[in-house]
């Protein structure tokens, strides 16, 4: 076969295989093998470069969470997570708004974001059922949630994951380069969502009264569970923070956490294993396949080329692209197979820029990537995973609607973002310029959503 015949037959391919998922057709898992598989078939990618392609380190650290996860949720912390957090609320539709997100982003940061949704996603319908009130506030808010607390550490969500992987990044790093930003995006973000919503939720009193009445402890179904569910979960994200120090990779933290807790719980293996979300696995593997064939047949070299000939090889403009690229596009393609195809990219981009100081690159990406998932319900896994749930409930959150609330906060929060990255690469001037926009942004937006609020409370 020869190289031109390469080049376009994986090109097609990755094109076709994309589509497919964004348009939901297929099950993206399924359309991802698909892909994978006729790659193998026609001989673009031999199956020892397609097994190379694999992130091993990705797969074992996205099991090994899933497991701990899976067994400590038998334990019923998360929902008294959440109606600690609903009472502590008083009841009030606004604060309890922000008392599930803000649990929802401290799980998915310590967690990931789509196991966090799992959890929480259910418990806010029942919590939403007994105050009579519509869900779909609270389940977009903790959308939205998810997405940027999953930004601030390296286990949050699973672009992190892959670029922590395919790096020497480790947790601590995230946190230092990603918590204060994220932090500052999550504040300004959840003002606007109470200016949104403030005057459309009310409850009456005696719905409020029956919520105050649960009893959050009554939801630990095993103490002796919870106890050794939560000594491995704090060692693990020990092993997180010491990984690079004690030079394990995180997928052995993971796994090896997940080994301790099998051991201490004598929790049956078939049952365990049967909360790790296998169709989430199979489409990573699916997926870097897929992708390892645009890198073997020289089509992730020539995009680098490209894109250093746009920006001149210099890094602030590079990163800013990265940055706004990432986000605008996550938002329409899920963030995962994006990231899949932007590492090896940035990588190609090193090499033939000469580029030292990569890791501003990897932290545009981050950033743009997973906060760029908050602008359509497609741009992230954890999306989905509340829209699917909703729906089986009869909650529908329509693309639009979710669009017209998350997709202006997402421009919002790559502004700021913006701004950071110029801070951190100690342009003086850009820095001005850019706290200046986002302050102009950030004004425009409050007008904006403060009109649309009141336009619907009046209607």
């Amino acid at each position: 076969m020869s190289e031109q015949y390469q080049v376009i037959v994986a090109a097609i391919v990755f094109i076709a295989t994309y589509v497919v998922i964004v348009s939901e057709k297929i099950h993206r898992m399924v359309a991802a093998f698909i892909g994978a598989g006729l790659l193998l078939l026609l001989g673009v990618i031999k199956f020892e470069a397609a097994a190379h392609a694999v992130d091993y380190n990705t797969i074992g650290l996205l099991v090994g969470m899933m497991l701990i996860v899976g067994i400590t949720r038998n334990t019923g912390v998360f929902e008294f997570l959440s109606i600690k957090a609903a009472k502590g609320a008083g009841g009030e539709p606004v604060r309890l708004i922000a008392a599930l997100a803000l649990v929802t982003a401290i799980l998915s940061a310590l967690l990931d974001n789509v196991t966090t949704v799992l959890l929480i996603a259910p418990v806010t319908l029942v919590i939403a059922g007994m105050l009579k009130i519509s869900p779909l506030p609270f389940l977009i808010s903790e959308i939205i949630a998810s997405n940027i607390g999953g930004t601030a550490t390296l286990i949050g969500d699973p672009p992190n994951i892959m670029i922590g992987s395919a790096t020497r990044l480790g947790f601590m790093d995230f946190v230092i380069n990603l918590a204060p930003v994220v932090a500052v995006i999550y504040i300004i973000t959840f003002f606007l969502i109470r200016l949104i919503y403030g005057r459309q939720l009310t409850v009456r009193p005696d719905l409020k009264a029956k919520l105050m009445d649960l009893d959050a402890q009554d939801e630990i179904k095993d103490p002796a569970l919870l106890r050794k569910c939560l000594l491995v979960l704090a060692l693990t994200i020990l092993g997180f923070v010491l990984h690079q120090f004690i030079h394990l990779e995180s997928a052995v933290i993971a796994l090896s956490g997940a080994s301790l807790l099998l051991l201490l719980t004598r929790e049956d293996p078939e049952h365990a294993l049967q909360s790790v979300e296998w169709p989430v696995i199979f489409f990573f593997i699916g997926l870097f396949v897929v992708v390892g064939a645009l890198e073997e047949v020289g089509i992730i070299q020539a995009m680098a080329k490209w894109a250093l000939d746009v920006t001149s090889g210099s890094l602030l403009p590079t990163g800013i692209l990265i940055l706004w690229l990432s986000a605008i596009a996550s938002s329409f393609v899920d963030n995962i197979p994006f990231v899949a195809t932007m590492i090896p990219l940035l990588q190609e981009m090193s090499r033939l820029g000469g580029i030292t100081d990569i890791n501003f690159l990897w932290w545009s990406l981050a950033l743009g990537a997973c906060l760029g998932g908050n602008g359509t319900i497609v741009g992230a896994s954890a999306n989905l995973i509340v829209v699917g749930i909703a729906e089986r409930k009869g909650h529908h959150i329509s693309f639009l609607g979710f669009m017209k609330i998350a997709f202006p906060l997402m421009l919002m929060s790559i502004v700021i973002s913006t701004g950071y990255l110029l801070i951190w690469y100690n342009n003086r001037l850009a820095a001005i310029a850019g706290s200046l926009c986002t302050a102009v942004v950030l004004y425009l937006l409050f007008k904006v959503i403060q009109g649309k609020a009141e336009k619907r409370f009046h209607h």
